[in-house]
């Protein structure tokens, strides 16, 4: 799962952190904090920051596709390195129009 996550630096605004909890490679649980979902070529996707991470000054993010069904969402982890790249730009961008408004 590392290989899907960046770091980024940013101030995370803890009122309207979610907690998720996915489900890791070797079955075991990880807690993660939703920071933000959105759209990005025709898909939905969210970035999520691992708990036990989020007091770091330079936390990872975590990018994964955002499938809804009758059942509820569902998170698959992004793999591509390139798809990776321009969500991270992607997600950078939209925090600092974010952090720019709240300024």
């Amino acid at each position: 799962m590392n290989e899907n996550k960046q770091a980024f630096e940013a101030e995370i605004p803890e009122d309207d952190i979610q907690i998720v909890t996915l489900i890791t490679d070797d079955g075991s649980e990880e807690n993660f904090w939703h920071v933000l979902t959105f759209p990005y070529e025709k898909a939905k996707y969210a970035a999520l920051v691992p708990e036990a991470q989020i007091d770091d000054e330079e936390p990872e993010v975590l990018f994964v596709r955002v499938e809804s069904d009758k059942e509820g969402d569902a998170y698959i982890p992004v793999e591509n390195p390139v798809l990776l790249g321009e969500l991270f730009a992607e997600f950078a961008s939209l925090m600092d129009e974010q952090g720019a408004e709240d300024d």
